[in-house]
């Protein structure tokens, strides 16, 4: 049996997310170390991204999680809907925020993009695809409710729709 067939198990890893395809954003060759993202401050250091003081002859270079939001293309897309989201939506974006930034402090590339107001449902951007399965998630096993996910074909998107 290949480990594609096999059910997901707790504690692991494997298959949380299925096969993506070509990320546009993700490096795609190692960067001179250290090098600084002008734009957040995030230092490239030991092969990752990550929030550090800049190092004396830094390279800039801005990082995946910047350019994402210049080009305005997130990799999430959290869809939140229904009467209890609109009447608790201050306690809602409170958790969002909070979730986003324990994420944050450990991963300088996965970010909240924005939180909008459209057509009757609050709409959250991210710039990762983990970050916006988990910020759905944490809405989920908070306030319970119906959660779909749906990953974009040949594509480093996530679609997550909350509803309560």
């Amino acid at each position: 049996m290949k480990s594609k067939d096999q059910p997901f198990k707790a504690g692991s890893h494997e298959n949380v997310f299925p096969d993506l395809g070509h990320d546009a954003y993700k490096m795609q060759h190692k960067l001179p170390e250290p090098s600084v993202c002008p734009t957040c401050g995030a230092v490239y250091h030991e092969g990752r991204w990550q929030w550090a003081t800049r190092p004396p002859g830094a390279h800039e270079v801005v990082c995946p999680a910047c350019h994402r939001i210049a080009d305005s293309e997130p990799a999430g897309y959290v869809y939140i809907e229904g009467d209890f989201a609109t009447q608790h939506r201050e306690e809602l974006v409170h958790l969002l925020r909070h979730h986003e930034e324990q994420t944050r402090a450990e991963h300088a590339l996965e970010r909240i993009i924005a939180i909008e107001d459209e057509a009757g449902k609050t709409v959250v951007t991210t710039t990762g695809i983990h970050l916006a399965r988990n910020l759905a998630s944490a809405l989920k096993a908070a306030f319970h409710g119906t959660l779909d996910l749906k990953y974009g074909k040949d594509e480093n998107l996530l679609r997550a729709y909350w509803r309560r």
